[in-house]
């Protein structure tokens, strides 16, 4: 099964990197952007029994190792 996992900072927190490359924009003549945000996708095949199966998989995957869950949410998609 092919998942896709979407993270992204929480809510609320600074997101200095989105700032830098919306300020480099506005340099750059685009001056019409606002609000810019980031996000990190992972893309994976999973072998798995069923679509439930895979995310639960896909959720111990980022509980353990993907997401910082103090700073960062996340969302499964399985395909």
């Amino acid at each position: 099964m092919d998942v896709e996992i979407v993270v992204k900072l929480k809510k609320g927190l600074l997101n200095p990197e989105a700032k830098t490359i919306e300020k480099s924009l506005g340099l750059l003549g685009y001056k019409n952007v606002s609000d810019f945000d980031t996000k990190r996708v992972f893309l994976m095949k999973l072998d798995a029994k069923s679509a439930e199966d895979a995310v639960k998989q896909a959720d111990e995957m980022c509980r353990r190792l993907l997401v910082n869950p103090v700073i960062q949410d996340y969302e499964i998609t399985v395909k």
